[in-house]
């Protein structure tokens, strides 16, 4: 069987770049929209409110889970658009991952359509918006009260906290995430959005999360009014997420991240960390470290088997993220 599995390996970076993201979305949304239809369809008698904040953050998380080792587990063409922006992720492969993540997206909207078909027959006709409306289930649509600006700034504002979050946590300079705890962050991260800010709209804060399953119950028979619905509210989730995201890099990167110590003072400082030693013999008498003769960067400290401890080492690599690379958001 490993034989098999390993003759099916695909050899396109981006192409398992691109199965991951989707695959990721398609479980985010499986279970998002899947705790949507059991609370809709019981009407509130089998969950409420917070039980759709939980399976979006538990979605979530396990989306991450699921595409972080193969391609950094954005899903989310604003986080995919946020980081092309600051410069970790290649703009060459955008185009391809919005498409995967729309795809996962919808497709994901069609697999909760199938397993709650019977359900939602039960409410009769198929309606976008009203006391029967099922659509809901599937995209973000405004509240009465909202207007088209205030909701406009409602994504904007949601989608920057996210991104100030995720970064954060993903920052190796800063505080990060414990490893392997990043997806359990990020999860939370969703859920205090939606127990915050989601009563407006939805709290959709990622365009392929809405205009997917959007696209698909156009298709499965809501008709034309899913993109009529809320003064044309379609677009929304669409601009201002990614505007939104692009707003929340460019807060922490400027109120933050350009504060942080650059690598070279972090390789200092993890040296002498792990070897007092040196530290002691090299000091100065006005209590300066000399710089070496030779200087070396971090990665040829690296390469220097004579140089450091396997914890060291090890400390190092950790303060390094790659950059450009697919695992740039989370420091790996």
């Amino acid at each position: 069987m490993d034989r098999l599995l390993r003759r099916c390996r695909i050899r396109s970076s981006l192409a398992r770049e691109c199965l991951a993201e989707g695959l990721g979305v398609y479980v985010m949304i499986l279970f998002g929209c899947g705790s949507v239809a059991q609370v809709t369809t019981s009407r509130d008698t089998k969950g409420e409110y917070l039980s759709i904040n939980l399976g979006f953050a538990l979605g979530t998380t396990f989306g991450v889970y699921i595409a972080k080792g193969i391609s950094g587990a954005h899903l989310n063409p604003a986080v995919s658009l946020s980081l092309c922006l600051l410069g970790r992720h290649p703009w060459t492969h955008l185009p391809f991952y919005l498409v995967s993540q729309f795809l996962g997206a919808f497709l994901a909207a069609a697999t909760v359509h199938l397993q709650y078909y019977d359900a939602i027959s039960s409410f009769g006709a198929l309606e976008v918006t009203g006391p029967n409306g099922t659509a809901g289930i599937f995209a973000t649509y405004p509240a009465d009260y909202l207007s088209l600006g205030a909701g406009v700034l409602d994504q904007v504002i949601g989608t920057a906290a996210l991104l100030v979050c995720v970064l954060a946590i993903g920052d190796q300079r800063n505080t990060p995430a414990p490893r392997g705890l990043e997806p359990v962050l990020v999860g939370a991260i969703v859920l205090v959005i939606g127990v915050s800010m989601g009563s407006n709209s939805g709290y959709a804060i990622n365009p392929a999360r809405d205009l997917g399953p959007r696209v698909y119950t156009y298709l499965a028979g809501w008709g034309a009014e899913v993109f009529s619905a809320g003064g044309s509210w379609w677009w929304v989730p669409v601009v201002a997420t990614p505007l939104g995201a692009v707003v929340g890099s460019l807060l922490y990167e400027l109120l933050v991240g350009v504060h942080l110590p650059d690598s070279d003072t972090l390789a200092d400082e993890l040296i002498l960390a792990n070897h007092p030693a040196l530290e002691l013999e090299g000091k100065c008498p006005d209590g300066e470290i000399p710089k070496p003769a030779n200087p070396v960067n971090s990665q040829e400290w690296l390469e220097r088997p004579t140089l450091g401890s396997a914890v060291c080492e090890t400390a190092i690599k950790d303060a390094f993220p790659k950059c450009g690379g697919v695992h740039s958001l989370w420091g790996q």
